[in-house]
């Protein structure tokens, strides 16, 4: 099946990423050159304004209502069968795209999550790996399937299940949600590895906050009676 447009957005959020944005453009293109290219944008910069140029759809979410808001947004919006999240700061890589939207289009998968933790990444602090580690141990006992990495950013989504998942969008930590709740639900989810590289910009996560955004989420989907 060739991928474009009617099956394929790569869709990505993005605040102030105006020196890494066109780079990803054109890594996207490279690899996928008739997908759909979706960007949500908070940006005070010129990051819509470049993507625009190169071609991307862009919906401009301004003032910044957060990441979960931005990710919903890209997510509900995606004009393909399959959508692939990426960040928009160079730290995933572009040609797995293929891989993961045929492994949903082609295999009957709902969820291929690109997981950045066969090993600790080079470009990850050790204390982000300790407490994804630990996280992802803690997500597999409760929910007796082994998973390696609640909060990729580069994950393939059958547009399908999107449609029909209830989650809740508002709050930081929605990438575990993203994972768990398919996962509860009983979609069929497949884990592969990914190369995670070193960020073009300053990140913004802060490590405690996180980590309690992270459990919080991990039980409430656990215990819900969805």
């Amino acid at each position: 099946m060739k991928l474009n447009t009617d099956n394929l957005t790569v869709a990505m959020i993005s605040m102030n990423e105006e020196k890494a944005v066109a780079g990803m453009i054109r890594d996207i293109r490279k690899i996928v050159p008739e997908a759909e290219i979706l960007l949500v944008d908070s940006s005070k910069d010129r990051t819509a304004e470049v993507a625009a140029e190169l071609g991307a759809r862009v919906i401009k979410q301004f003032p910044p209502k957060g990441y979960g808001p931005a990710m919903d947004m890209a997510l509900r919006s995606a004009a393909g069968k399959v959508v692939v999240t990426m960040d928009c700061d160079n730290t995933y890589p572009a040609e797995k795209i293929p891989e993961l939207a045929r492994t949903v289009l082609d295999d009957g998968y709902d969820l291929v999550d690109g997981s950045r933790l066969k090993a600790k990444p080079a470009a990850m602090p050790w204390i982000n790996y300790l407490g994804n580690f630990a996280f992802a141990l803690l997500a597999s006992a409760l929910f007796a399937t082994r998973v390696t990495d609640l909060h990729s950013g580069m994950r393939a989504y059958r547009k399908s299940m999107i449609d029909q998942l209830r989650y809740d969008a508002c709050g930081p930590a929605l990438p575990v949600e993203l994972l768990l709740r398919p996962l509860k639900s009983g979609y069929r989810i497949k884990f592969t590895h990914i190369e995670y590289r070193h960020r073009i910009g300053q990140s913004t996560m802060r490590p405690v906050e996180s980590a309690w955004w992270t459990l919080k989420r991990i039980l409430s989907v656990r215990v819900s009676s969805q």
